[in-house]
């Protein structure tokens, strides 16, 4: 019942325009630049109060509601980075695609047409997926993700690590970025097997030429583990958590706290 109730709920939220998105900044670890933004959907609901993703994603994929629900991430995301850009600020936006909405037959034709729509250069969008995407249908992922590529946008594979142990696919496929999951910077630098996974990945990366930002950083330990290990970026709330458009924009023009180090933006 509490899982119908949910479900109708978002139903309405969509309709109702109550989905916000919020970007958190990710951060070059050598030179502090800010090189992109994660967008991260946001749900405050009259009756139900704040939604986690949490809680809510699970149930839209169950019931297939995800893939409305990732159309609007896509255009609202490619359309906030279209408006930072027309603003001066060429800043890469990422998005989480969902299984479900990877495999639909015209996912490639959809981000193609947003892009077109807001006159969005590709490479300022990237798109973050999971390893269970690739491996549950390779070779249809490979066929997707080539068309993905052809048309220019960025390929990252999300929460790395914590899926399927075949690392085959990271050679086939025209992926970029590889994301250490938040499980594995939790016990930095601290904990050995997090330090050992994590170098692990860095060196892995490092060998296939591919860049690695690692995500919930908290503390600076955390932070000087990663630059010193070779890690290249990294988010979290050591540096700032996920802010609206405007908190976003302010940030990278340079209205840091004075506490913390002055971070420039670096152009997509």
């Amino acid at each position: 019942r509490q899982r119908m109730r949910l479900d109708h709920a978002m139903r309405q939220a969509l309709a109702a325009q109550r989905f916000r998105l919020k970007y958190q900044p990710q951060v070059d670890l050598l030179t502090g630049a800010v090189t992109g933004a994660e967008a991260l959907i946001r749900w405050r609901d009259p009756e139900l109060g704040d939604v986690s993703p949490g809680q809510f994603i699970p149930v839209a994929e169950d019931s297939g509601f995800i893939i409305a629900i990732g159309d609007w991430v896509l255009s609202q995301a490619v359309r906030q980075a279209a408006a930072w850009r027309a603003q001066g600020l060429a800043v890469p936006v990422s998005i989480n695609v969902s299984a479900l909405q990877f495999q639909q037959a015209d996912f490639v034709d959809r981000v193609a047409g947003v892009l077109r729509e807001h006159g969005l250069p590709p490479e300022l969008l990237e798109l973050e997926l999971t390893e269970t995407i690739l491996v549950v249908d390779a070779d249809e992922a490979l066929g997707r993700l080539g068309q993905l590529a052809a048309l220019g946008v960025r390929l990252a594979i999300d929460d790395f690590g914590t899926g399927y142990s075949s690392l085959s696919y990271l050679k086939r496929f025209p992926i970029q970025k590889l994301k250490i999951d938040r499980s594995f910077v939790q016990g930095l630098p601290a904990e050995g097997s997090d330090a050992g996974i994590v170098r692990a990945i860095i060196e892995m990366s490092r060998a296939l030429g591919l860049q690695v930002i690692a995500e919930g950083v908290e503390t600076e330990p955390q932070r000087a583990f990663l630059r010193e290990a070779g890690c290249d970026q990294f988010q979290g709330f050591l540096y700032a958590p996920a802010l609206d458009p405007l908190s976003f924009e302010e940030r990278v023009r340079g209205q840091q706290a004075p506490s913390r180090p002055r971070l420039t933006l670096v152009s997509g």
